[in-house]
């Protein structure tokens, strides 16, 4: 049990922490649209959606690897600081190149290609900000990536705020970005020495070649996750222009948003996973299957309450001109409830070490999804796009399961759909009150629905003695 409850606790402390950072990327989102127009945001989400498609390139599986052998032997992290380090300046170097050659060559405008200079910058100084991270999480001090990520945001606004008042261009909150990364980046350099290991930069080619070799498959499941989460806004750039892409991100960055919740929690389970695949099967699959569930239980109602309140959601953030953003926003939510299971099932099958299987499937999801975008962008546009982001996060969660059942990690089906009975009452209930109440304040009326909600779900047990009992724990924990 302390195991869970040491799960339990950095996910709450995660979730608390990724709360605020998605509090302030809120406003952030809603400032910056409103201010720039669908247009210019259009501009800002492509350079972002670019620059995150080569963003693999300065990492290719190295922080995913740091977290699992360095979780598995603390000793190791001197050397792993001190390589990857180095390494990933040679690959930042090189990435910022492939950027700025593929940019010109696609003959954008000035302007365009002066904020995806900027973003590509940012990117490249996270990677290594991203490494240090890595350790934080092997350490399983997750609270030092949450401070970090609150800096990083709250700069960010900081910036947004100065831009508006002074009436800037799209480039000046492009720059926000690159002044968030370089100061974020001294932070976490900072805390690494004090607290993990003082960073000490070492070249040992036979180091390098065996964490090339083991990080690949992490790096090929990053490369094509990242293709299918942000070649949508990309190819409607090249093929509809900027307005839509604005239109499409307003919808796609809420989505995106949301995600805290997951990563908090997967950022927390997958040391302990790790640890458990070369340990305890048994805690493996209780810790699988608990996730699963979790999973379930959040992920269902937040798609059906979000496709209810789309509009009242899009007009409070963006307003009426951004309304074109209803209909994505109702589809896209869904790629996210999809999201949330898709992740258990991954990180189960990187700690046994099969991370190349994940490989596999975002790599075929990733050409499902550019074919899926061919076709839809040209007939649908935006809200093309969008099927297409949901209908190849479905397939992913279909491959994912099959090879989860065949690795010896599935729900039985009786329980899976006992949980799925509960779950479904518990949302109809939540679903019926939040459409009868629509026309009240978002404010009020998204607590008193996710109130309803629980509420019900402990009526209908699906919250069973096992979860009412680690809850307990983590109280008590918590008061000491």
């Amino acid at each position: 049990m302390s195991t869970i409850r040491r799960i339990a606790k950095n996910t709450l402390t995660l979730a608390l922490a990724d709360l605020a950072n998605t509090i302030i990327s809120f406003f952030f989102l809603m400032y910056v649209a409103r201010y720039l127009g669908p247009k210019n945001f259009g501009v800002l989400s492509f350079a972002l959606a670019f620059a995150a498609i080569f963003r693999v390139f300065t990492d290719i599986g190295l922080n995913q690897l740091t977290i699992r052998e360095v979780a598995r032997n603390r000793s190791l992290t001197q050397k792993y600081l001190g390589n990857i380090i180095v390494l990933k300046l040679l690959l930042a170097m090189a990435t910022f190149g492939l950027i700025a050659l593929t940019i010109n060559f696609l003959g954008y405008p000035e302007e365009t290609a002066n904020v995806v200079y900027l973003i590509a910058l940012a990117v490249v100084l996270n990677a290594f900000n991203l490494t240090f991270y890595s350790v934080f999480q092997a350490y399983e001090r997750m609270e030092f990536v949450s401070i970090g990520q609150i800096l990083n945001n709250v700069l960010l606004l900081a910036v947004a705020f100065y831009a508006i008042r002074q009436g800037s261009s799209v480039v000046t909150f492009a720059f926000a970005y690159l002044l968030a990364s370089i100061l974020t980046l001294g932070f976490s350099a900072v805390v690494s020495s004090w607290k993990f290991a003082r960073p000490k930069l070492e070249v040992d080619l036979f180091f390098w070649r065996e964490a090339l070799k083991q990080a690949m498959p992490f790096g090929l499941v990053i490369l094509f996750s990242t293709v299918y989460y942000w070649v949508n806004s990309v190819m409607l750039s090249l093929m509809q222009g900027d307005e839509p892409v604005g239109w499409y991100n307003a919808a796609y960055r809420l989505v995106i948003s949301l995600q805290f919740i997951p990563v908090a929690y997967f950022n927390s389970v997958f040391p302990a996973m790790s640890r458990f695949s070369i340990s305890s099967k048994e805690s493996l699959k209780l810790v699988f299957e608990r996730s699963v569930k979790y999973m379930l239980l959040l992920a269902i109602p937040l798609g059906v309450g979000t496709t209810l309140l789309a509009g009242n959601i899009v007009i409070l953030i963006y307003g009426a001109e951004y309304y074109h953003s209803v209909i994505a926003l109702q589809i896209l939510i869904w790629s996210l409830v999809f999201i949330f299971i898709n992740g258990v099932f991954a990180q189960l099958l990187n700690s046994l070490n099969k991370q190349s299987l994940v490989a596999k499937v975002t790599g075929a999801c990733a050409l499902l999804n550019i074919t899926l975008n061919h076709v839809l962008i040209l007939r649908y546009g935006y809200i093309g796009a969008s099927i297409a982001t949901v209908s190849t996060e479905f397939v992913a969660l279909a491959l994912l399961f099959l090879l989860g059942f065949r690795a010896g990690y599935g729900m039985s089906g009786r329980r899976l759909i006992a949980l799925m009975v509960r779950i479904m009452v518990a949302v109809t209930i939540m679903g019926l009150f939040t459409f009868y109440f629509r026309s009240l304040t978002l404010w009020a009326l998204v607590p008193f629905s996710a109130l309803l909600y629980f509420i019900a779900l402990f009526i209908v047990k699906g919250i069973d003695r096992e979860d009412k009992l680690l809850f307990w724990h983590i109280i008590r924990r918590r008061e000491k």
